[in-house]
């Protein structure tokens, strides 16, 4: 068929059109970073003074050399920063008197748009006598330091600019260092209302990347490997302006094989494996965008011929692996810690016939973030230290966790492994944006649905 001009034109305007729908969401990266100073602003004014009387800091030193970033630090790099410069110093101290943070930079110039310079070279050589200068103006009651034994995240100073650090520190003061331990990690598990509002759209990214690599347009029974996957994803990632912070897994479940170790899905599984009618198929995807972090597993039946919709019993284990969510989640309450919170909702699951699993870490600036920890897969009966953190408002979650089910037209048991994200509020917990209540198909009879 002869196609004239004004229809080809047409044509590309639709498929131009259909592309851009697919990445609406994502912003330039000049967007991105316009978002990002605004959110960063919006947390220095609001979040931080209150964090700091909440741990009673009034004086917060974080400290790091170019390529060597304490991860906290990291978090408050300009957009246009992507890594500190020579020896970066900051300083934050909580003046209640006045109600005001100052937010001071030693260094050569300004630490972006709210963090001012203090250090004028000219006036003081020394970098560290700079630092010591600043803390004797204002005098603190205490100096914390990011160092912590259970916190990875909080333990970004290194031990050369420590010992440096208390070689110059006068005695008075060297008594008043403390750990920045819960000021760390509130800092970076608290989020706002406006990255809320943007982590629903992280949440809507990631859901869409995984239906469509779990769907006909990606997998050809027969043919396609679940590392064909992996890798169409990662590449769906990058082809969008994002990131990931971990590589895709995908892997299968079927009738004839056993089921296999927690480790299987991370490391054991084969690395190209075919994926063919009546397997039960599984990822675990997360992205990185406007320094926010996703980690979503989910489930799909890949149909066999005349099959119009899954079997019933993977429908029912898919609503076991709900069930053992809501008992979960139901047990989120300021206060408790990791530890009561795992250990009440698999008491529970257990009392209702479930074989649950849970393993559930926080979420937000980094995908296996600070806050915590509810478990792990090897420690089902806590964790110490990270379990022993307590539950705070304003704090996000990869609500991971699995339920082991026996299938008796397969003769063996399956797991049904879930991770959504989850936000725990004022208000209570809800899921960011739906979580899976139904399988997907593939080829796709119906589209993603979740509640």
């Amino acid at each position: 068929m002869d196609i004239s001009k004004p229809m080809k034109k047409t044509i590309l305007i639709v498929l131009l059109a259909v592309f851009q729908s697919n990445a609406q969401q994502v912003l330039s990266v000049k967007e991105q970073a316009t978002v990002i100073d605004e959110i960063l602003a919006d947390r220095f004014n609001t979040v931080l003074p209150d964090l700091m009387d909440r741990t009673n800091l009034d004086m917060w030193i974080l400290i790091s050399r170019e390529y060597n970033e304490d991860p906290v630090l990291k978090t408050m790099l300009p957009a246009t920063w992507l890594n500190a410069r020579r020896r970066t110093i900051i300083v934050f101290y909580r003046d209640k008197q006045r109600n005001s943070v100052e937010k001071l930079a030693v260094a050569r110039y300004n630490f972006g748009d709210h963090i001012v310079s203090a250090w004028d070279k000219e006036k003081q050589p020394d970098q560290w006598q700079r630092l010591v200068e600043l803390i004797e103006e204002r005098d603190p009651k205490n100096i914390g330091l990011n160092y912590s034994t259970h916190f990875n995240i909080a333990d970004g100073l290194d031990k050369t600019d420590y010992d440096e650090f208390m070689q110059v520190l006068p005695n008075a003061y060297k008594n008043k260092v403390v750990s920045a331990e819960k000021l760390a990690i509130a800092w970076i598990e608290t989020r706002t209302d406006r990255e809320m509002i943007i982590y629903n759209q992280l949440v809507d990214i990631t859901h869409d990347i995984i239906a469509e690599a779990f769907s006909e347009k990606v997998i050809t029974p027969g043919i396609t490997t679940t590392s064909d996957v992996e890798w169409w994803m990662r590449q769906k990632v990058t082809d969008l302006g994002l990131q990931t912070w971990f590589h895709p897994t995908v892997d299968v479940q079927r009738s004839k094989d056993d089921l296999k170790g927690h480790l299987y899905s991370f490391s054991d599984r084969p690395e190209r494996q075919v994926i063919l009618p009546g397997d039960l198929v599984h990822c675990d995807f997360g992205i990185t965008y406007l320094r926010l972090n996703t980690d979503c597993q989910e489930l799909a039946y890949v149909l066999k011929p005349n099959e119009t919709k899954p079997p019933q019993f993977l429908v029912e284990a898919l609503k076991e692996g709900n069930r053992v969510q809501d008992i979960f989640t139901s047990n989120f309450e300021t206060g408790k810690t990791g530890n009561d919170i795992l250990l009440k909702s698999l008491k529970a699951a257990k009392e209702a016939g479930l074989r649950p699993s849970i393993y559930t870490h926080p979420l937000g600036s980094y995908g296996h973030s600070s806050g915590p920890t509810i478990g792990m897969w090897d420690s089902q009966n806590g964790v110490e230290g990270a379990g022993d953190y307590p539950l705070y408002p304003n704090t996000v979650y990869a609500i991971e966790l699995n339920t082991t089910v026996t299938i008796p037209e397969w003769k063996r048991d399956i797991r049904v492994m879930l991770e959504e994200a989850g936000f725990y509020g004022e208000n209570g917990f809800r899921y960011v944006n739906g979580r899976q209540t139904k399988l997907l198909t593939i080829p796709r009879l119906k589209s993603h649905q979740g509640n």
